[in-house]
């Protein structure tokens, strides 16, 4: 990925074209070109086909023009001491309304993520999928059907990738426990010594600042370097004002709950406080922010699953945002989007697994000895004739006590609907080979 081309000077420009009399195009509405709704960046609009008239230049320092007036100052510097600003456009004013409706309120949301007795089920879930795509985005590589394994039957991790996956996962709950609580510094780190726990080279580097003599920078697998943080000394200074910013008490006017979770995202990524682990932090202060902010949804969201699918446009706005003198706009809307698709991800999710629990339900219908925890695994298990499960994998799936897990898998196997082995300490139950000639051998026959 190539680093985008700093725009040009668009004060001297704006000079430029006051000089020449050419303020009338200053004045005007810049004419549209590009993608309607979209947030142009020189880098892209230097290579559209100008309108009659106007050159690159002209229509830069125009549309520039324009954004000046809407802007907002942030309490976040640059390393030279510069503020960082956003703007509300249209497309993401029209993405915090989508953002409120389907992340906060309780209007459509589906029945499975309401009920008690199945929403642990979804809870565990989009834990498991932020976990896996979050470690994915910094480099983890193994399968999510071994990744979910591990998580499940509780089994230690057996490489760093699997680590990063199985320290993701332990944040994520982490963070669904301290979601009231006010960040801190110390809060930050703990958040991050869990994210790094056993997965670093210097075990001494986790939950704490790197140093003078810990060079970090961004960049690809090439050694071209993107982004270069603030220097050691300046972190715990900006550590502070980042979390007076996350708490409220910054900047003294009204900022969106979602664009302060978005910025709070950016804001750890570009101080880059710790030696690694700053993106999965990162993303996971985005989730404690979400979720102090009441958008309770986001238990059951991965935005890691939408970042990951095309992670050089994720870097692109962090960008873009630097090159455009620190204008967050492009970082919020790229941000606003991915939240919006994670959304309807989770709908589409929700409505797929209903419609695959309807065909479970009605196979299961007439066994009445099971219950919703066991019906729920003989359906996954219908779904995936090699798994296996244990008892502590389904406790941590539905959220019960050990004793209640033990009798649920016990009972099954005991009707003949799982096969159990010893594995060694663990029982370990795998569905039996004919599971659905034995799901419909056990419910009455229509004439019983």
């Amino acid at each position: 990925m190539k680093i985008p081309q700093t725009p040009p000077d668009h004060i001297q420009l704006l000079l430029k074209m006051a000089a020449e009399g050419a303020t009338d195009k200053l004045l005007g509405a810049p004419p549209p070109v590009g993608t309607p709704g979209e947030y142009l960046h020189w880098d892209k609009l230097r290579r559209l086909p100008m309108p009659e008239g106007w050159t690159p230049e002209e229509l830069w320092t125009a549309i520039k023009f324009k954004r000046g007036s809407a802007l907002k100052h942030i309490p976040l510097l640059d390393k030279k001491g510069m503020t960082f600003v956003y703007g509300v456009p249209d497309e993401v004013a029209r993405q915090l309304h989508e953002i409120d409706m389907g992340g906060g309120g309780a209007i459509g949301v589906a029945e499975p993520i309401t009920n008690a007795q199945t929403r642990d089920q979804y809870v565990v879930q989009s834990l498991m999928q932020e976990a896996i795509t979050s470690s994915q985005l910094e480099g983890a590589v193994t399968t999510r059907e071994v990744a979910k394994e591990m998580i499940r039957t509780g089994r230690e991790p057996r490489d760093k990738s699997e680590r990063m996956i199985r320290n993701n996962f332990a944040t994520m709950r982490r963070i669904m426990e301290i979601r009231e609580q006010p960040l801190t510094r110390d809060l930050v780190f703990e958040i991050h010594r869990i994210v790094t726990e056993k997965a670093l080279d210097n075990a001494s580097a986790a939950g704490r600042y790197r140093n003078a003599g810990e060079t970090v920078a961004v960049e690809d697998a090439y050694g071209e370097v993107f982004h270069n943080p603030p220097p050691a000394p300046e972190l715990p200074g900006r550590m502070d004002a980042m979390c007076d910013f996350a708490n409220g008490r910054t900047p003294d006017f009204f900022v969106h709950p979602a664009i302060r979770a978005i910025i709070l995202h950016f804001w750890l990524a570009y101080d880059h406080p710790f030696v690694d682990g700053n993106g999965r932090t990162a993303r996971a202060l985005f989730y404690w922010s979400m979720l102090h902010h009441g958008y309770w949804l986001f238990e059951f969201i991965s935005i890691s699953s939408i970042l990951v699918q095309s992670p050089a446009k994720y870097a692109q706005s962090f960008l873009y945002t630097e090159t455009d003198g620190n204008d967050l706009t492009y970082f919020i809307m790229h941000q606003a989007d991915v939240i919006r698709r994670a959304i309807a991800d989770l709908h589409a999710y929700i409505n797929r697994r209903t419609r695959e629990l309807r065909e479970t339900e009605s196979l299961l219908r007439s066994v009445t000895a099971l219950n919703h925890r066991q019906e729920a695994l003989i359906g996954h298990a219908l779904r995936h004739p090699h798994a296996r499960y244990t008892i502590e994998g389904h406790r941590l799936s539905h959220g019960v006590a050990y004793d209640t897990a033990r009798n649920d898998l016990l009972g099954l196997q005991k009707q003949g609907f799982l096969e159990m082995k010893k594995s060694g300490k663990a029982l370990v139950f795998f569905g039996v080979a004919n599971l659905a000639e034995k799901v419909s051998s056990a419910a009455p026959s229509p004439r019983a």
